[in-house]
């Protein structure tokens, strides 16, 4: 008689992507032509796809028509990356640390603007509490665009911003866009 002892089955931890880790998945992403082709284009506003992104992350494919763009928002605790496909996006941000919750109105301090053109191949990662607007400022061409975030988005604030004045509109959950 032969006896086998197997050891019990130890789940495999998954690897928690880093920012580096998403983007180098926009940017191989963003380089399948055929993908990047496949996605519909509307005239008037953005479209998109949800792709699978690594590590359990969440992934969008993004289409901006001309003069579109996000408005001013975070993504609460994911860390992300977003790089441009097609066209040209911009990304207007803030080089400031906000506080996460318990505010509703903040006065920015000079200087704590950025902003970054990101044509085609361009794109950068981000950390948590990333607060910026992306756009596609061109007058007659599309943009297409690939995101992912981790952990998957628990919500997105959105902001108005007029001047230095930064003022929390909304808070959306993943419901409100899915």
């Amino acid at each position: 008689m032969v006896h086998v002892s197997v050891a019990p089955s130890v789940p495999t931890p998954v690897q928690v992507p880093t920012q580096a880790d998403l983007l180098d998945f926009v940017r191989r992403t963003a380089a399948d032509a055929e993908l990047i082709a496949s996605l519909p284009l509307d005239p008037e506003g953005r479209t998109w796809v949800r792709l699978e992104g690594p590590g359990g992350s969440e992934a969008w494919l993004i289409g901006w028509p001309p003069g579109t763009g996000t408005g001013w928002h975070d993504h609460a605790d994911s860390v992300g990356a977003f790089l441009t496909a097609q066209g040209e996006l911009k990304e207007n941000s803030l080089a400031a640390r906000l506080p996460t919750d318990g505010w509703k109105t903040l006065e920015l301090s000079d200087g704590v603007d950025r902003e970054r053109r990101l044509p085609t191949g361009r794109g950068r990662s981000f950390g948590r509490h990333h607060v910026h607007e992306v756009l596609n400022e061109s007058t007659e061409e599309h943009a297409i665009s690939v995101h992912a975030y981790y952990p998957p988005l628990p919500q997105i604030r959105r902001y108005s911003r007029t001047g230095p004045v930064l003022r929390l509109e909304q808070v959306e959950r993943p419901e409100d866009w899915q």
